[in-house]
């Protein structure tokens, strides 16, 4: 299969690129998008043949739920029984934007593969200028996990989806890189108080300011016999090729960290804030400020992936505290180490 990639931006004509995506969408094909948080892998949220084929593109295990998106709010009770009033607030509050509700799915509409015989689904409205057009031009609501191989580090750029899918799937819209950079906050509406199912870039505490007590679960894992109400709870993701390991972000556990990969003849890679740029790792990919989680999170996948091009042996990322997007950014990096942390 031949994978072209056409640009959407406010520099080209964009309209005979959406309407070739969305010729391609009715076909029961899939295509990759840019939304606010990363790139996404669509098809016809209706059509199993199609759904299917996002499965196949990834390597996507069929019992990982699937995530739709809509253009427009109006829509989404076409395919769900009710919607609460908590989860009304947050749709006001956070729409369009990176929050995915969990609700209950209303029976024979979703292809059965969406939702991986659940009886609950995730929606959301992308706050993306190229995923609401394509999506309002369709008309119909998209599912749409991450557009990579399952498993590794999520596309923020075309050239990632390119990377990790040419031949796999037939088009690929190239609006330019993402914003946030991490996946849609996952929050259970199916139960009260709401549950925080997998942590973005909506926070816990923005969610308390609108709707009072969300939860946040002591773990985000499933066990293995069961079927996980919100993707990237039951498998590892986001992992680079190499092997990666979490440690503090304190210096001399650092600095004696990288002395002691270097003395087994072995490269290393540090993902850390910019003080920790003087400790002679092999590849060295800033974080910026410790105190600016956001542009962590931003660069998170795209540093990852940057250590793919590299031989590097060892991966050693500095954790950030655990608030705000911080949580986000811990959950990501803790499946990607597979709960690995380093140690001398």
């Amino acid at each position: 299969m031949k994978t072209t990639t056409l640009i959407v931006d406010n520099n080209v004509n964009t309209t005979q690129a959406y309407a070739q995506a969305v010729e391609k969408l009715l076909m029961g094909e899939v295509i990759a998008f840019p939304t606010e948080t990363v790139y996404g892998l669509g098809a016809i949220a209706t059509n199993e043949q199609a759904v299917a084929k996002i499965f196949e593109a990834k390597g996507r295990p069929s019992d990982n739920p699937l995530i739709i998106h809509f253009g427009d709010a109006h829509h989404i009770l076409e395919y769900v029984r009710e919607i609460s009033d908590k989860a009304y607030k947050c749709m006001n509050a956070f729409w369009p934007g990176p929050l995915t509700l969990i609700l209950h799915a209303k029976p024979n509409v979703l292809a059965p593969n969406v939702t991986a015989g659940l009886h609950t689904v995730g929606v959301r409205i992308p706050d993306h200028p190229v995923a609401l057009e394509l999506l309002t031009m369709l008309g119909q609501p998209v599912a749409a996990p991450s557009a990579n191989r399952s498993g590794k580090p999520s596309p923020t750029t075309a050239l990632h989806v390119e990377k990790d899918l040419n031949g796999r799937i037939p088009l690929i819209l190239d609006g330019g890189p993402t914003g946030i950079g991490l996946e849609s906050t996952v929050v259970d509406f199916t139960i009260d108080p709401p549950v925080i199912l997998r942590p973005g870039g909506v926070t816990a505490s923005m969610l308390r300011q609108v709707v009072g007590e969300v939860i946040e679960p002591d773990t985000l894992i499933v066990d293995s016999a069961s079927v996980p109400r919100s993707p990237g709870m039951k498998y590892a993701h986001y992992a680079p090729d190499a092997s990666l390991y979490l440690i503090q972000p304190d210096h001399m556990a650092i600095e004696n960290a990288i002395k002691s990969i270097h003395t087994k003849q072995q490269t290393v890679s540090l993902l850390a804030p910019d003080e920790f740029m003087q400790y002679h790792a092999d590849w060295f990919y800033s974080f910026g400020n410790q105190e600016n989680l956001e542009a962590s999170a931003h660069d998170l996948y795209a540093h990852l992936r940057a250590c793919d091009d590299t031989p590097t042996d060892i991966i050693l990322v500095t954790v950030p505290v655990k608030v705000g997007v911080g949580a986000a950014i811990l959950n990501r990096l803790e499946k990607a180490a597979d709960g690995n942390w380093w140690h001398s």
